[in-house]
Parts: structure tokens; sequence; C-alpha cells
């Protein structure tokens, strides 16, 4: 396996530092302690291509919780949610435009989150109590892999409090979040270095949510 734990940290132990796994960016295979903390209902935080993120799966409405509860959100405000491959548009999103099809096409995996319609296997408590969600597959294999071996897609958010600077590395987020999440995953600094740009393709003409790293040229 290509990665090498430093030290393990447990936050049910009182005053100690975060838990934290190091993982090669190159990696496509997920560390079986996080596919198995996932699965049991642990907050983690991961790279991804853009920022570091911190999630759950979806379909845990505890976890799903203390995600908004850390990033110091109300639950009315939705939740990204990551996929692992661009095929997995039509399972989490209905009543599908072109627009959001294209994009898919043309972007993913990469930058770009696409707010759709949600369908029923989207749990109303991520997306906010709205009637669409942001989707996303990274251009990073670990987060699309967590997804793969856990067997859901997962809440990715950026991993830093409401209102705090995006998070580029492990030690920014440790810094940001403490032990208030169960594990970090290192994977170096992030290529990217900016927030998915995020598009809504309910709309028509589809509009731009946020400017990120995507340019509006290349979405337009």
């Amino acid at each position: 396996m290509s990665y090498y734990g430093l030290t393990f940290y447990n936050r049910d132990v009182p005053q100690r530092p975060m838990p934290m796994l190091r993982v090669l960016p190159s990696d496509t295979r997920a560390p079986r302690r996080a596919v198995d903390m996932l699965r049991g209902g642990a907050v983690i935080v991961f790279p991804t291509d853009t920022v570091y993120g911190v999630g759950c799966r979806i379909d845990d409405p505890a976890a799903v919780r203390r995600v908004f509860e850390l990033k110091g959100r109300g639950t009315q405000e939705p939740l990204p949610v990551l996929l692992a491959d661009p095929a997995e548009l039509e399972e989490y999103g209905r009543d599908l435009t072109p627009a959001a099809r294209d994009l898919a096409r043309r972007f993913w995996p990469g930058a770009l989150t696409i707010v759709v319609r949600r369908s029923d296997a989207v749990p109303a408590l991520v997306a906010g109590g709205r009637e669409t969600v942001g989707l996303r597959v990274p251009d990073h294999a670990l987060p699309r892999r967590l997804v793969r071996d856990v067997g859901v897609p997962l809440v990715g958010t950026s991993a830093n409090r409401h209102g705090a600077p995006s998070t580029l590395t492990a030690q920014q987020v440790a810094f940001d979040l403490g032990d208030a999440v169960d594990l970090i995953l290192n994977g170096g600094r992030c290529p990217v270095g900016r927030e998915s740009t995020v598009v809504d393709a309910t709309a028509d003409p589809p509009r731009v949510l946020r400017r990120g790293a995507i340019v509006l040229e290349a979405v337009a």
C-alpha cells in the first residue's frame, strides 16, 4: 500500500492531537482504515484536486449533522456531494437538462460543481431541504476511490470553518478544525488550490453561482 502511517490519534482521548495518515498524492487506492471509518459513520478530511474536503457518507444523518456543526453552518444550507464517476449524474440527479449533461461530459472529472435537481437518492438533509444539489466528480483519485469503496457518495465541502479561507494542506486543516474530525488524510498540497466553480444547470440559461478554478469563458 503506497501510504505510510504517522501518529494516529483517537478523538475520544482528551487532549491528544488530530489523527493523521500520510497518503501519497498519486495513490489510487484508499486506505482501508479511512474506508472502514466512513462506513461506520465517521467524519474525515481528504485531499481533492481543488482544496481539502471534509465529509462523510451522505446516508448517515448523524455524521451529516456533525459536518454542519463543525463548519458552523445552518442545516438549511446545502452541502455538495462528491461522486466517483460521471455516469452517476443520472442516479443522483433527475430531470437533467442538456446543459447539465454537456457540462459533466466536458468538465468531469474536474473542478466544476453542477447544481441539478436531486433524485431521491440524495437525502433532503444533505441538500439543506432544497430540491437541488451540487454534484462533482473530483479530478483526484483518492476521493473517487473512497466513494467507490464506501459504496455511496460523500459529502465533500471545504475543510474549514464557515467564513475561513479554504485549506490547501493537511496542516492547515489540523489548525482550523482540530479534533472536530476523526481522521485527516494528508495528501500534500492540493494541486489546483482554489475551490470549484459552481454552475446552476437547472436555470435556462445556466448561471454561475460561484467563480472558481474553471474560468467563466470555458464554462460559457
